[in-house]
């Protein structure tokens, strides 16, 4: 198994950690794992972009992934971008944050109100909703190799308190509330 993912987002979001999570996730599942940002000036809302691996043997490359078999875009608008959708061959699973499924070809899509469970659970940073562990949940339930008590570990090793909490319940909200079609 070799598993690359994509994730695009705006700065503020949480997509670098998220990434990181998933990573942090893959390895105490018992894999392999890498997690590579790539982002420009270093501002809130330009868009981010974060790369994961997870492999059953030793990961040799390190590079950005080019050909994600998963791709999450964490901002609507980022569907209109042409290089969020870069090397994603036909088959690639898009986890989209929104409320309706936008029509995309050639992909599954799984769709996830991230924002809505962010700022539900009181995840929001000067205005900003702070999607990384919705976005993890949901990303990880997608994999298939990541559970949702490992998601949970990685949470509580990572806040305490009633930050934890917070992003307990969101990234248990992603996990159990990810739809693909």
């Amino acid at each position: 198994m070799f598993l690359e993912i994509r994730l695009h987002g705006r700065g503020g979001q949480g997509i670098v950690t998220a990434a990181e999570m998933i990573a942090e996730a893959a390895i105490v599942e018992g894999f392999y794992a890498q997690s590579i940002p790539l982002f420009g000036a270093e501002r809130r809302g330009a868009p981010v972009s974060a790369s994961t691996r997870i492999s059953e043997s030793r990961i040799r490359r390190h590079s950005q992934v080019r050909q994600p078999q998963i791709v999450a875009i964490c901002d609507p608008l980022l569907l209109y971008m042409k290089e969020v959708f870069d090397g994603v061959p036909d088959g690639a699973v898009l986890v989209v944050n929104h409320k309706q499924e936008p029509q995309l070809e050639g992909s599954r899509v799984a769709l996830i109100d991230a924002t809505g469970i962010a700022v539900g659970n009181g995840l929001v940073s000067a205005g900003w909703a702070i999607l990384s562990t919705v976005i993890f949940g949901a990303i990880s339930k997608v994999t298939g190799v990541i559970s949702k008590g490992t998601v949970l570990k990685v949470i509580y090793s990572r806040w305490k308190g009633e930050v934890a909490e917070k992003n307990l319940r969101a990234a248990a909200s992603g996990y159990d509330g990810v739809k693909t079609w």
